[in-house]
């Protein structure tokens, strides 16, 4: 009961916050976007939050009327690439086998720069490296861009998954580690671990094999549009972008800021505040930045990393039709 009125009051308070943003102050046009999240609120989705907070969005002509939460990068790609939503944010190896399957879905902007994707099991598993997990029983979710994870990394480890007993579970899975009805499972390092940690004993009480030390040096997660928007409307793509990118510096500058945002628009994250930070903390350090993000700016789209997570997952059977070029996957012409 006290969770509904929590997400009820959250609604109203978002509503609210959405009519006092007001129209521009020119008197132009505001134009209306959707916008569809992969998952229930974490840290990396600070930037549509602190945007609208800040007024970035109104100072681009920018109503975003819907911000909806996910159930998964694979049905954002979906939803999105069939123009439900103009934006999303998802997991960019995802997005890549979605638009491999003929979903026309484009990313905007790399926001993990590094893939903070890995195993993640109790301390005490015995599990230091991807080929310990044969002969365990391992919980994945085959509707989620973890699966997609799961499945490069055991094959670009030579691990052989018939020696391991796959116990497919429901979201949330997090339980099922925590209850040892599986020894292990896939998550993020800006995402589950930090709420698994604060529910297993804290710090030192997982098992962490993080997928970019085992041949998973992949991108992570990004914001991204489809097809149609780029053609019929690219000036909103822009200011879109540009308010987003100007958001992220701020999330970048001052977590704890963003943290105070989120818990603003989602009274759900009031109670876990500090675990939000520590989603953010976890990013900043390890996957928001690199020496890309240092030549070309914060966001860029990395051709060659583009490239590489592509050929890997061709590569690993994960993609199964090619493309006729990677660079369809993504553009940095809304970044300038």
């Amino acid at each position: 009961m006290k969770r509904g009125m929590n997400l009820l009051l959250g609604a109203v308070l978002a509503t609210l916050l959405l009519a006092a943003a007001g129209p521009p102050a020119n008197g132009a046009e505001m134009d209306k976007v959707k916008v569809r999240l992969d998952w229930l609120i974490r840290g990396c989705h600070a930037m549509f939050f602190v945007a609208q907070e800040k007024g970035y969005f109104r100072n681009e002509h920018i109503d975003m009327e819907v911000l909806h939460k996910g159930n998964g990068s694979v049905n954002t790609m979906t939803l999105v690439g069939t123009n439900q939503y103009d934006f999303g944010f998802g997991d960019l190896p995802t997005l890549a086998v979605s638009r491999a399957k003929g979903v026309p879905v484009v990313g905007l902007v790399v926001v993990n720069q590094r893939s903070p994707l890995a195993l993640v099991m109790l301390k005490g598993a015995g599990i230091k490296t991807p080929k310990d997990v044969e002969g365990k029983v391992f919980g994945v979710h085959p509707a989620g861009s973890t699966y997609i994870f799961y499945q490069a990394l055991m094959a670009a480890n030579n691990v052989d998954r018939k020696k391991i007993t796959e116990a497919t579970i429901p979201v949330p899975y997090e339980s099922f580690l925590l209850t040892k009805k599986v020894v292990g499972i896939p998550g993020y390092i800006d995402a589950e671990i930090p709420e698994l940690e604060a529910k297993a004993g804290g710090p030192g009480s997982l098992e962490i094999v993080l997928g970019a030390d085992y041949g998973y040096d992949l991108l992570g997660s990004g914001m991204l549009t489809n097809d149609k928007m780029l053609k019929e409307k690219p000036e909103v793509v822009r200011r879109f972008t540009r308010a987003y990118l100007r958001a992220f510096q701020d999330v970048l500058n001052n977590p704890r800021e963003a943290v105070d945002i989120l818990a603003k628009y989602n009274p759900e994250v009031a109670e876990k505040k500090d675990v939000m930070l520590k989603q953010l903390d976890a990013d900043i350090k390890q996957t928001f930045t690199s020496d890309d993000t240092k030549a070309n700016g914060l966001g860029w789209n990395p051709p060659k990393k583009w490239q590489a997570t592509y050929d890997t997952l061709l590569k690993l059977n994960v993609i199964e039709k090619p493309l006729a070029n990677a660079s369809s996957l993504y553009s940095n012409d809304f970044l300038k």
